[in-house]
């Protein structure tokens, strides 16, 4: 099962909206997620953000530039970057993509 998580053990329910940038030589790229009303915000608790991970069954794919929005000092939304340096990362992550939005209902759209 693909999911992602802000906390290790606690698997995030909401549905981001995923960015993709990628050089025109392929060799290196960004994701950036946008993750409106979370379970971890929900619960107040922003402090138990350590990063976000990718998991499946292949393993786990982490970044720690996660950064949290406020409005009027309520936590409101999470954004995440995750950094691919190279074709074979573009490729696992891409990997974990198609099962993640497979499980979830998702699409492409290229714009």
């Amino acid at each position: 099962m693909a999911r992602i998580e802000f906390a290790q053990g606690v698997v995030e329910e909401s549905i981001p909206d995923v960015r993709l940038t990628r050089s025109r030589d392929g060799s290196n790229g960004t994701a950036t997620f946008r993750f409106e009303s979370t379970k971890i915000l929900d619960s107040g608790n922003t402090q138990e953000v350590t990063g976000m991970y990718l998991i499946d069954e292949e393993g786990e794919l982490v970044t720690r530039e996660v950064k949290c929005k406020f409005v009027n000092g309520e936590p409101t939304a999470i954004e995440a970057i995750y950094v691919i340096k190279n074709p074979e990362e573009w490729d696992r992550f891409m990997r974990f993509m198609e099962r993640y939005a497979k499980e979830n209902g998702l699409g492409f759209t290229k714009s």
